[in-house]
């Protein structure tokens, strides 16, 4: 089994301090006797109630016993989150719908059997077992199962389901690495187990299948096309509130209308075209004399931006790079001090209908700021 101990930074405010393990699992030998040992390591820490950050193939989240009521209250105080945001359960086999939901519509049926395990999200009726925190005392529970062998193996051994919204701080840009974890949740929480970078990058689509149409209210890796295709007519949800930093009551859904991933700069969205983007990017540039500027070019864009710092962001002509380096190109801008990142918008189809998402709640213009 390989341990490595967090720095031990300690709990600031409502959560009592803890020394935060680093346990490290090899996806591709889950059946070494070391991965074995760690991961029933991390699942007896579930099962007794504690916090696990666990890699996913989306981002990293933060798990706790998603039927035990102070485990779940432990996710709140660690991430700093509000109540009024409900978090999402992970689930291992089928059979552990049975102790969440009522009950499943058709449309969940298919899209279940086309898309799990998979970074998609339904939101289903919960049974009296699901505490009121996990939806916020909605009558709705978000429920998924990821795709990452780690995620699938720890939930299984711990045999609960686990609820884990994104391990961060809550509203701050969201986790694709251990060492992310660690930057934000370090003496906060039990254990991250490390496998290594999470493969999508950007959260899973959250689906509300019991609506007529079905309603997707975050977007994410699975498509509407692909939702569409698959189970008949949908809608993306449309918030008719502005984004705001508090909600005023329980939210249908994590992140809906609300400020998320943001970095500590400021960001600046740029909208572009591919043959146009250097050159708009070099000129929002100039707009922020004073500032320590960077930007997040993606490597087949032509020109140079000069007198800023540039972090190479996957490529333009492949958005499903841009989704896997969103959240680390941002956190690598934030440790080098930027005050200002420019990021330039990529087109809305397919994946990059979530990346726009998540920029513009990350991005301070949206807030009429």
């Amino acid at each position: 089994m390989s341990i490595r101990q967090g720095t031990g930074t300690g709990a600031k405010g409502d959560n009592r301090s803890v020394k935060t393990l680093r346990l490290v699992v090899d996806p591709a030998h889950l059946e070494a006797a070391g991965a074995q040992e760690t991961l029933e390591r991390a699942a007896q820490i579930l099962r007794a109630g504690g916090l696990v950050a666990l890699p996913t193939e989306t981002v990293y989240g933060l798990g706790a016993n998603a039927l035990d009521a102070q485990a779940v209250s432990r996710i709140f105080a660690a991430k700093q989150r509000p109540a009024w945001d409900p978090v999402i359960v992970h689930i291992a086999a089928l059979a552990m719908l049975e102790e969440l939901v009522t009950g499943i519509p058709e449309s969940a049926h298919k899209l279940m059997a086309a898309f799990w395990p998979g970074p998609l999200t339904l939101l289903l009726p919960r049974t009296s077992a699901v505490p009121d925190a996990v939806t916020a005392g909605r009558p709705l529970v978000g429920v998924r199962m990821p795709a990452h062998p780690v995620a699938l193996e720890l939930i299984r051994r711990a045999g609960v389901p686990v609820a884990a919204p994104s391990a961060n701080r809550f509203g701050h840009i969201s986790p694709t690495t251990a060492d992310h974890v660690l930057d934000d949740l370090d003496g906060r929480i039990d254990a991250v187990v490390d496998a290594g970078p999470t493969d999508h990058g950007v959260e899973s689509t959250v689906l509300d299948p019991c609506q007529c149409p079905m309603v997707i209210y975050r977007p994410g890796a699975v498509t509407t096309v692909q939702i569409r295709d698959t189970a008949g007519d949908v809608e993306v949800f449309l918030n008719p509130q502005p984004l705001a930093e508090t909600a005023q009551s329980a939210q249908p859904s994590p992140g809906v209308g609300l400020r998320h991933y943001a970095p500590r700069a400021r960001l600046v969205l740029v909208d572009c075209t591919p043959a146009d983007l250097a050159l708009r990017l070099a000129e929002a540039a100039l707009a922020w004399p004073g500032e320590r500027v960077g930007v997040m070019l993606p490597a087949d864009a032509p020109g140079q931006i000069p007198g800023v710092l540039v972090c190479p962001w996957g490529r333009w002509s492949a958005p499903e790079s841009l989704a896997h380096g969103l959240y680390a190109a941002l956190r690598a801008l934030d440790a080098q001090g930027c005050t200002v990142i420019l990021c330039p918008l990529p087109p809305e189809a397919g994946i990059g209908a979530a990346i726009r998402d998540r920029l513009r709640k990350a991005a301070r213009e949206d807030l009429g700021q």
